[in-house]
């Protein structure tokens, strides 16, 4: 496949712009924070695009253990895909069995846990309107028996001393993923998750933080178009502008909140120095917690500084005067306080686009 004219370009630009990311997130002082929660981010999203309703501050009250009425049943499956992205950056390289671990992982416990998780399927499925039959649909994947093969051969590729630019392979191999659709459900997540996976094998980048799935749900329909356009035309370059624009894109995203995270916890610290006094060192080390768990309790902040509940107490109230925790529960005890800013900063919910 040749990369001339608009696509080398757009090659170049990618590279470029995943390089700069990769700078921004290792000029942070902790940069697993900052991945903490962009891989939640990324979760919420790519789970939106299956068609479920949380949001990121749902999984952030899952985790901190804050059992809302009202809080989406579904959040698990958030919950399942940040497990799967942690466990397959621990698991790397990408083989056909860590696809299905991830797969597995997925689907534990969660909607679609009795379609047979981290297993291929064993029956024909396809993509349509709801409802359709296999006769309505609009893309058929291969049959059954032919999908162990067809994953064996797209391992062997990712692997192989191909001379195709690495951004290339990547798009060339999320489109075959996708067109295999070798589970029986789950197929659209695995195949985001791969992209990320790969940047990281390679050491594109040194902390999983591009994830195409604001850009794929921002620009759904034409996604779709595009996956469809090279299997029934063979439109590669057309995929794979689009797919690069995506990375150019998103790079530079996640590079400007790299950026607003630290400017922010700057103007965070600068506030602690100037109205904390002498309980600025555990107001420094309250701060830094938040960066990993933007939701806190009294009780939290006690058990990290050390210090008597009142003192602890006290300390979480003046966070709420500077303006650095809200309380979000509306109670007398059992309290929770939001590092709401922060979260902000990596707020999912944005218009979508040509759909």
């Amino acid at each position: 496949m040749r990369t001339d004219g608009d696509l080398q370009v757009l090659l170049s630009r990618a590279d470029r712009a995943l390089g700069r990311l990769d700078g921004s997130i290792q000029t942070l002082p902790h940069p697993d924070l900052f991945v903490y929660m962009y891989v939640r981010k990324e979760a919420v999203l790519s789970s939106q695009i299956e068609g479920t309703q949380r949001s990121l501050q749902d999984v952030l009250a899952a985790e901190a253990k804050i059992l809302a009425p009202d809080r989406p049943k579904d959040v698990d499956e958030v919950v399942n895909y940040v497990r799967a992205m942690n466990h397959g950056l621990r698991r790397l390289p990408v083989s056909f069995r860590l696809i299905k671990e991830i797969h597995a992982e997925l689907l534990h416990g969660v909607r679609g846990s009795h379609l047979t998780p981290g297993e291929v399927r064993t029956s024909q499925n396809w993509i349509g309107a709801g409802g359709c039959t296999l006769n309505e649909a609009t893309f058929v994947p291969p049959p059954p028996h032919e999908v162990a093969a067809m994953l064996s051969e797209l391992e062997r590729f990712l692997h192989s001393d191909s001379q195709l630019p690495l951004l290339v392979k990547i798009g060339l191999a999320h489109v075959q993923f996708e067109t295999i659709h070798p589970f029986l459900d789950g197929n659209g997540r695995v195949g985001r998750l791969l992209i990320t996976f790969l940047l990281c094998e390679q050491d594109v980048l040194q902390k999983p933080v591009l994830y195409l799935s604001y850009y794929f749900k921002r620009y759904r329909q034409q996604y779709y178009e595009h996956l469809q356009a090279v299997r029934d035309q063979g439109a590669w370059e057309e995929w794979l502008v689009f797919f690069l624009r995506g990375v150019i894109e998103v790079s530079g995203q996640a590079t400007e909140t790299a950026r607003q995270v630290l400017q922010l916890r700057e103007a965070h610290r600068h506030a602690i120095t100037e109205h904390l006094g002498r309980t600025a060192a555990n107001g420094y080390r309250v701060l830094e917690h938040l960066y990993k768990h933007p939701i806190i309790s009294v009780n939290d902040a006690q058990e990290l500084i050390g210090m008597t509940y009142q003192a602890a107490n006290d300390l979480v109230s003046r966070f709420v005067d500077i303006g650095i925790l809200t309380e979000i529960t509306g109670q007398t005890r059992n309290r929770r306080f939001m590092y709401q800013r922060y979260i902000n900063l990596f707020h999912e919910d944005e218009p979508e686009a040509g759909t």
